[in-house]
């Protein structure tokens, strides 16, 4: 008993890590007890790259099990990146020296299953490419998307 508190505690303390500020939703599917399956849009700024937001939308079990925290919600997602104010890149990311920064990351399930947004610089197109997936220790999934910040002067001419 004391290993699945153990767990739940180390579940929920990394939910918290992550912000995201929920833009809103919408009900997918009724559950009787519980909240309704759903699709959650939120909004999250890029920590390193001021003007830069990306918009996520993702699925979220609901039922008892979703309302506790409990259930693994599925992996499909959908990732939009926009430009809304002026972008200075920071020197790290124009050496192309990065492989790929995280830039968010969410629990999907109670034990291992993340949802994440990595951003890469392509500076051939002076472009920044954000890419949501999610992973599970043993069997991630190839469900994937993609969004591209082109770097504008601002405000766009």
């Amino acid at each position: 008993m004391k290993q699945l508190w153990l767990v739940l505690t180390i579940g929920l303390i990394g939910t918290g890590i992550v912000y995201a500020e929920e833009i809103g939703s919408v009900s997918t599917k009724f559950k009787l007890l519980g909240s309704n399956d759903k699709i959650v849009i939120e909004a999250f700024d890029d920590p390193l790259i001021k003007g830069a937001t990306c918009y996520l939308s993702r699925a979220r079990k609901g039922g008892v099990s979703g309302s506790l925290g409990l259930a693994e919600d599925t992996s499909d997602a959908s990732l939009a990146c926009r430009q809304v104010g002026p972008i200075q890149l920071p020197e790290s990311i124009k050496s192309g020296k990065s492989d790929g920064d995280t830039v968010f990351k969410a629990s999907q399930s109670i034990l291992f299953k993340t949802m994440q947004v990595v951003r890469y610089y392509d500076a051939k197109r002076n472009t920044l490419v954000y890419l949501t997936y999610s992973d599970k220790i043993i069997d991630g999934s190839p469900k994937n998307s993609v969004s591209a910040i082109p770097i504008m002067p601002w405000p766009a001419q």
